[in-house]
């Protein structure tokens, strides 16, 4: 099994349901040591394989959402654009770091798929609303970020699992609240399924980058340190939900740090 070149085929594909085919097929592979003996020549992807919308647009300039029913069901959108995003994130951490453990590619072969899923629930529902994704702009942070970190396997274990996807997991309690009391409750079970799948991803990214941190002989906190200012120039965004960074293997340290040096930006 070529892995590494059965990941790029998926993180390039533009068709959205053979992408998340083939990163199906990809984690019911029994992946054996001797499959990460075929290495590929590594290439900077600015954009991964998707299909033409949506449109992809700054932050600033990205669709105002607000508490109408358009305007949550924008925020359905929103989210299903992340979990896409995050399908191709998994896949790329796969492909573009070949000299990790096999472990490693397990467990981010596992992010993928569960990915996937939550990239389909989040599609059907639109689709059962009227919409589709690809009917509204989205903007492309999470993915940006994927690229600014693609020179090491630490920098990026360091800034998208434990601070992007670890993002989520602060605001998506006030976010299922909102739809709780919506229209569309059906998310709240979608949420819930997302909430508890992203507790163990970012555990995922915390276990390789101390895993990182040790062989390097690095401190945890002093480098984490580094790379917020390195790569973002300002403080973390709180409040954090401690709770859900904790059981995602957070050290009361790092929480620590996290409060003492946070933006108070909400």
């Amino acid at each position: 099994m070529q892995l590494f070149k059965l990941a790029f085929d998926a993180l390039m594909c533009i068709d959205v349901s053979e992408k998340i085919s083939l990163t199906q097929k990809l984690n019911k592979h029994q992946i054996k040591s001797r499959d990460l003996k075929s290495k590929l020549s590594v290439k900077k992807i600015v954009m991964p394989g998707r299909p033409l919308k949506p449109k992809l647009v700054n932050f600033q300039t990205s669709p105002k959402r607000d508490r109408s029913d358009f305007g949550m069901i924008k925020n359905i959108h929103a989210i299903c654009h992340i979990e896409f995003n995050a399908i191709n994130l998994a896949l790329d951490a796969v492909y573009r770091f070949q000299d990790m453990p096999l472990q490693y590619y397990l467990d981010w072969l596992k992010v993928a798929n569960e990915e996937a899923v939550h990239f389909s629930l989040l599609s059907n529902y639109l689709q059962e609303l009227g919409c589709q994704y690809g009917d509204f702009d989205a903007h492309n942070g999470l993915w940006q970020m994927t690229v600014d970190t693609d020179y090491d396997v630490l920098s990026r274990m360091a800034l998208v699992p434990r601070v992007l996807e670890a993002r989520g997991l602060d605001v998506t309690p006030s976010i299922r609240t909102k739809f709780k009391d919506s229209n569309f409750y059906k998310m709240v079970e979608i949420l819930d399924i997302i909430y508890r799948d992203e507790i163990g991803h970012v555990k995922i990214g915390n276990y390789w980058y101390q895993y990182l941190c040790s062989e390097r002989k690095l401190d945890p906190i002093s480098t984490f340190d580094s790379l917020i200012k390195k790569h973002i120039g300002s403080n973390l965004r709180g409040p954090f939900n401690k709770k859900a960074r904790l059981l995602s293997n957070f050290s009361q340290a790092e929480l620590d740090y996290l409060e003492t040096t946070r933006n108070n930006k909400t």
